[in-house]
């Protein structure tokens, strides 16, 4: 009797794809092909949904409440702007985004603009011009490296290859390491690497280091450097999964091609060191910042990592100059009234938010083109943006605006608002501490607090998360 095979079910294409992947026998591209194929088998499980996604931008220099309103919203005076004791909520589907985030428009459907939180837990010790660890700690500036951060306890949460990746641009360009932000536990603070050809070597160090360096860099692709290992592993994948290899390697073939230009200009850059202002400095900010970007994505496109920070300037005093965004005089004197022709302070400030936000739509649309699951990357995603300096460059941090973009796959209410919490004090107020409980809770890893509470709201309840952006 002939027996007949039953027909594969969708777990069935699962496991044999899972089993053909697994099978794969790499040569030179092993160890830049691994990380994401290990994430494919990891997600081609039985009922094992993507992994979340964070990313935490942080900007110096404060971010003006009244840069992330939409247009028509702000019909108040400035010192009645934050005086609501109930929550203000607004759909952004029929309202046009201010300049400064105009960049973001295509995403308002995934966005929330969140104004109203407070985070005076986190002020002292730094003059008022950051507050260091505070920012993603939620406690005192002066106290160091006092306890995790939610960028380190994210990852820890959803861990990746690597559990945090931290980038970051300085404004001395020798300084390589930013210690001021990110935090692993009591005494660990973690380095943001500020080098973008450090990161990048570090990162995906198998591609140009080692012996194979010099053989490498005369090949004229990274996928022809790998073109055999490319091909048997597009041959185990489909659909989602192809696609996903296909952007990995876009990515890395970009960091290369412009890491390779870097290493290019470097003798003619030590021949020309007193025309190094004029003719290259200017745009050095602009390109190491959209190098991290880069690095960043190419990293969560990987699966290298769950939880990237990436800091534009920050920490105390560390401030930037944008001289190829018509602005060549630094953060610190914009924070304190400097102009430049034809600028206000203001003007500046909303030039340099508009880069910023370019860099994160940049980001968002390389992964929204992404499938995965019943959705895209950047739907398993979540974008924080805010400054770790509150809402200005001395703040009062009696308001922290922050964007958020993307999704925690279902787990957080990111559905196109504005949404303007109760003003400090009141008895609905709300802190940055209740965001980042909030954060964990849709991780699945609930906490009673985070960081310290503000001595100034005793008699106010600082526990739980925000019941506006829950799921």
């Amino acid at each position: 009797m002939t027996r007949h095979r039953p027909a594969a079910s969708a777990g069935g294409s699962r496991v044999t794809r899972r089993s053909a992947i697994k099978g794969l026998t790499l040569g030179a591209g092993a160890s830049v092909l691994q990380p994401l194929l290990a994430q494919i088998v990891a997600q081609a499980a039985e009922g094992a949904a993507p992994k979340q996604r964070f990313v935490f931008v942080l900007q110096s220099n404060g971010i003006n409440p009244n840069h992330i309103i939409p247009v028509g919203e702000n019909t108040r005076k400035d010192k009645e702007l934050f005086s609501n004791s109930e929550t203000i909520e607004r759909s952004l589907a029929d309202r046009e985004l201010p300049e400064p985030i105009a960049a973001l428009s295509p995403f308002k459907k995934q966005m929330v603009l969140l104004q109203g939180l407070s985070g005076c837990m986190a002020e002292g010790g730094s003059g008022g011009h950051s507050t260091n660890h505070g920012a993603l700690g939620c406690y005192p500036g002066s106290a160091g490296p006092m306890a995790q951060t939610i960028d380190c306890a994210l990852g820890e949460a959803v861990p990746g290859i690597i559990r945090h990746v931290g980038l970051g641009v300085l404004d001395k360009k020798d300084q390589t390491l930013n210690y001021l932000l990110s935090c692993s536990g009591p005494g660990k603070a973690q380095p943001l690497q500020c080098s973008s050809e450090q990161a990048f070597r570090s990162l995906f160090g198998s591609v140009i280091g080692g012996t194979d360096r010099a053989a490498f860099e005369h090949r004229t692709s990274l996928l022809d450097f790998m073109a055999e290992d490319v091909r048997r592993a597009r041959g185990a994948l489909v659909g989602d999964e192809r696609q996903k290899l296909d952007e990995y390697l876009a990515a890395l073939e970009t960091l290369h091609r412009r890491q390779g230009a870097i290493d290019a200009i470097k003798p003619s850059l030590s021949r020309t060191i007193p025309k190094l202002d004029e003719q290259f400095a200017k745009p050095t900010e602009v390109n190491r910042l959209q190098a991290q970007f880069e690095i960043a994505t190419a990293s969560i496109i990987a699966g290298l990592t769950h939880s990237v920070t990436i800091a534009s300037g920050g920490g105390h005093q560390n401030y930037l100059a944008f001289p190829d965004l018509g602005i060549p005089i630094g953060g610190h004197g914009v924070g304190h009234g400097e102009t430049v022709d034809g600028l206000t302070t203001d003007q500046i400030f909303i030039k340099t938010r508009k880069f910023h936000c370019e860099q994160i739509a940049r980001m968002a649309t390389k992964l929204a083109e992404i499938r995965e699951g019943d959705g895209t990357l950047l739907d398993h995603t979540l974008i924080v943006y805010l400054s770790d300096s509150g809402e200005a460059h001395h703040p009062n941090l009696k308001t922290w605006p922050v964007v958020l973009l993307g999704g925690m796959g279902g787990k957080l209410k990111v559905d196109g608002r504005y949404v303007q919490l109760p003003h400090y004090g009141a008895k609905q107020h709300r802190t940055l501490a209740n965001l980042y409980l909030t954060l964990l809770a849709a991780a699945g890893q609930p906490r009673d607090k985070f960081g310290i509470p503000d001595n100034g709201l005793r008699d106010i309840d600082q526990s739980g998360g925000i019941r506006e952006l829950r799921a």
